[in-house]
């Protein structure tokens, strides 16, 4: 699996609803908020943005 940092992961998962890509699932933890889909390869992605301050 990929993991890729977003800002706004709304944005993103909208924008790639826009172009017809499936989205796997959402989760909102305290930590970050996650989203999955699959790259034309059939490798995982998870998209995540960061809720709070990075840990130390």
């Amino acid at each position: 699996m990929i993991n890729l940092r977003a800002d706004d992961i709304d944005g993103v998962v909208a924008d790639l609803e826009g172009k017809g890509i499936e989205i796997l699932g959402r989760q909102d933890e305290d930590y970050g908020r996650f989203a999955w889909i699959l790259d034309p390869d059939g490798v995982k992605v998870e998209l995540w943005q960061q809720l709070g301050p990075a840990p130390e």
